[in-house]
Parts: C-alpha cells; structure tokens; sequence
C-alpha cells in the first residue's frame, strides 16, 4: 500500500481495534484518536494521512466540529461512521464535505472496500491531464477546478463526479450508472446521496451550474454551452 497512512477517530476502543486490525491486514499504516482534540491534533500534525474515518458522537469535539475545521485546510478524503440513520444527518454530512457516509453497524470489509475505492481513484487520476468545457477546467494531477478563471473549492466526492461528467459529455447518465462509476461500490441505499451531490456541485459551479441537466425519470446529463 506504499505506506498510506490513514486516521481512525473514534471514542470506542473496540471500535477502533476492529478497524485497525481490518485495514493493517491490507497493509495501511492506521492511528487512532479517542476524541476529537486528540483527532485535530494528529491530523495536522501529519500531512501524509490520505485518509480519515470519522465518528460523529465523541467526546470534547464531536465528528461535525472536526470535519469542519478539516474542510479550512484540507480536502483529504472523509468517511463519517455515524449510528443514526436519519437523512438530515446524511445531508448534514455531505454538505459539510463528508466523501463516503456509513452507518453503524457496518461490515469492516465494506468499509475496507471503500477506503480502497476512494484511495484507488485517488492515485489513478492521469499526471498533467486537464480537461476543459464550457469555461470549467479541471487539472487532474493538481486537483484544481476553475470557472471562467475562478478557483473553486470541490470535495473529493465532488470533484470526481464533476471528472465522470465531464468524460461523459452529451451522454444520459442514470443514477445507478453514476453510483457504480463514482462511488464503485454496491449501493443498497436509494439515489438521494446523487441529487444531493449534484445540487452542491451545481452551487458551486454557480451559472454554469445549468450545464447539468437533469433527465428525469433517469439522472443527469453534461451539456456543456455552444461556443459561439
């Protein structure tokens, strides 16, 4: 795994074993924080955490708090461990910049699963490759994304749907096509983690937002302006 350090934060010490154990087996380089100061603390003690798996109900600073004050600085992938289920927590999550969302109880090799999907598409992503359309640029190898000019900040999550729309161009995405290219995972959950996505990005993109089509009945479309 080329000593790929990841952050397990979590209050529970069994918690945090059964983790540990499942990812050191795969050959990742795990710390572990109780509470969310300790997690702050480690986190930008260390620049080379790809990765980190967060808990939301912790002690002194609580999972929302760390993700945060994570997203001032830091882009680095997120999964929110959570016990509750309810949507607004999910959408809570995802618009504070959550990349993957499980709930507790959950099945360590599905977790594994997925720490291996992000970091996979992470380092996969082509050196010097740009891609351009409408005024949007994105640089793969910098993780940059530009509108007409502009810096925008996009999460992980983002910044890879915006990559599978703008290499679909023109072509009538479903929902299920979106969640098996992006997320690459069996998803058992219904398409509302993608509307959600997409309204975020569609913010952030600001007018050019409405290169997003929605299909409906089906999913989403890239239909970049005509240049005149």
């Amino acid at each position: 795994m080329n000593d790929i350090k990841i952050l397990v934060v979590d209050d529970e010490t069994r918690m945090r074993k059964l983790v540990r154990d499942f990812l050191s087996k795969k050959g990742y380089i795990v710390f572990e924080a109780g509470d969310g100061e300790e997690a702050l603390d480690m986190f930008f003690a260390d620049s080379e955490i790809a990765l980190v798996i967060l808990d939301v109900m912790m002690p002194k600073l609580d999972g929302w708090q760390v993700l945060k004050e994570i997203r001032q600085y830091s882009q680095t992938p997120v999964i929110m461990l959570t016990a509750k289920s309810a949507e607004s927590d999910e959408l809570q999550g995802f618009d504070l910049g959550v990349d993957e969302y499980i709930s507790k109880p959950f099945s360590p090799k599905i977790l594994v699963a997925r720490v291996e999907a992000i970091l996979r598409r992470s380092s996969s992503r082509s050196e010097n490759e740009v891609i351009s359309s409408g005024g949007i640029v994105m640089d793969k190898a910098a993780h940059e994304v530009s509108v007409d000019g502009e810096s925008i900040e996009l999460s992980v999550k983002e910044f890879e749907l915006l990559d599978y729309f703008l290499e679909n161009q023109g072509i009538a995405l479903s929902r299920e096509r979106i969640l098996n290219n992006v997320w690459n995972y069996d998803y058992y959950g219904d398409a509302r983690t993608i509307d959600t996505h997409v309204k975020k990005l569609r913010s952030k993109l600001g007018d050019k937002g409405d290169c997003i089509v929605t299909i409906w009945g089906k999913g989403y479309k890239f239909a970049p302006p005509k240049e005149s």
